[in-house]
């Protein structure tokens, strides 16, 4: 009896031991069926396919991983369109970008270290006579010549250069470095087509050339005519006439003085400026123009220009040219006096440099004219209408340049402008 209860209870434990083992078999089933799911998910994720979710499933810890993959799903999906979007946009603004590039007179290629060209606009292509991606890897050195040979791809700032497949044209090259977060060095070379500027130049230059000699033969004569008048060689003239011929005589230097500041500007671009220098003695040189700009000064403005000489000090400079400059600014001060204060000439010393300042007590200078008064054809004389090429200081300032120093300029409105020469000793 013992034997045949022990035996039902091993009958039992089995029993029991198969149906927990079933039960197991049929949970782990479902597991391996729900992670072969989600692994199939995944994979089609990782492939692309943003559309695959999970069906729903009845088990509350199943159901929430399920919820979280497909709301990751939806998110990504999300994301995509986004991208796709953002993709588009930048597509468009490439386009538009590279169609204004392409659009440019101007021609334009990317280069690296060792001349070779990475990238280049349909301009470069025709220039340089050949097709499409063809330039890709070229050494812009085959297509191009420095005018003097020698270059730095870190300095070039409209250089000549000479394009051999477009022989009959002038061309100028500028360089900007990229900066960009790898080491490589690739610098942006702008090629400009100045055949057009260059020939207008020229004309301009040679126009203006012809016609200051020209204008100046006949101003001349009527200089000569005016002086005979009033030296009496045609008969006595009364103090009327006089005063009107004086005027006249006046105007006339003036115009004088204008076509000979063009003059010497053409001179200056063709040639540049010739110095012959000589020691002077400032005191007695300036005197000498005061002496000179006096009558200017009364009859135009009624003012006086002052001269208090120190210390004789002494300057290396070409006399002819530094007179000129010093009479341009105290014909300006003048000019542009509307008080009847003097006008003043002071000279002095300054490390390096000997001084010449003249300063007038008139409208002054504006700040934004300021840094344009010394540009070619610039002229504040049409604000006042009074007559003026806007050579005048351009030339000065060349001409004060070509000694190795420079002309500065102080100016407050309505209170004082003070220019100041300054010559290295």
């Amino acid at each position: 009896m013992l034997w045949y209860l022990i035996n039902l209870g091993i009958i039992c434990v089995f029993i029991m031991l198969f149906l927990i083992t079933r039960q197991t078999n049929k949970r782990w089933s479902k597991i391996n069926d729900y992670l072969g799911t989600v692994t199939n998910t995944v994979n089609s994720i990782r492939y692309g396919n943003l559309s695959t979710k999970i069906e729903k499933l009845e088990h509350p810890t199943y159901q929430n991983v399920t919820d979280s993959i497909n709301r990751m799903v939806e998110t990504l999906n999300d994301r995509e369109k986004m991208i796709i979007e953002y993709q588009a946009e930048l597509m468009r603004q490439n386009k538009l970008l590279e169609s204004v590039i392409n659009s440019l007179s101007d021609g334009i290629l990317i280069v690296n270290e060792h001349l070779h060209i990475l990238r280049a606009t349909p301009q470069i292509s025709s220039w340089f006579g050949i097709k499409g991606h063809d330039i890709i890897g070229k050494n812009i050195l085959d297509f191009i010549q420095f005018a003097d040979g020698k270059f730095n791809l870190e300095r070039l700032n409209s250089r000549d250069i000479f394009i051999k497949h477009t022989p009959t044209n002038n061309f100028t090259i500028s360089s900007i470095r990229l900066s960009l977060d790898d080491n490589k060095k690739r610098y942006v070379l702008i090629i400009k087509d100045v055949t057009n500027e260059r020939e207008i130049e020229t004309l301009k230059e040679d126009f203006v050339a012809t016609l200051t000699h020209d204008l100046k033969v006949p101003i001349v004569a009527e200089a000569n005519i005016l002086n005979f008048l009033l030296e009496g060689k045609f008969g006595e003239i009364n103090d009327k006439q006089k005063v009107a011929l004086k005027n006249m005589k006046s105007s006339n230097k003036e115009l004088i003085e204008l076509v000979q500041i063009v003059l010497e500007t053409y001179k200056i671009n063709e040639n540049g400026i010739k110095l012959l220098k000589e020691n002077i003695k400032l005191n007695g040189f300036i005197e000498k123009i005061i002496n000179d700009v006096t009558p200017i000064a009364a009859m135009q403005a009624g003012v006086k220009v002052h001269f208090a000489p120190q210390r004789d000090i002494k300057v290396t400079a070409d006399p002819i040219q530094l007179e000129r400059v010093i009479k341009n600014l105290i014909n300006n001060a003048i000019s542009h006096s509307n008080t009847k204060k003097d006008i003043d000439i002071k000279t002095g010393e300054i490390p390096g440099f000997i001084t010449i300042s003249v300063i007038d007590y008139g409208q002054g200078i504006s700040q934004k004219e300021l840094g344009l008064i010394f540009n070619k054809y610039y002229s504040a004389a049409k604000k006042f209408r009074k007559i003026g090429t806007g050579l005048g200081l351009y030339l000065s300032q060349q001409i004060i340049r070509s000694h190795g120093g420079e002309i500065t300029v102080k100016s407050e409105e309505n209170v004082r402008t003070e220019f100041c020469i300054k010559i290295p000793t």
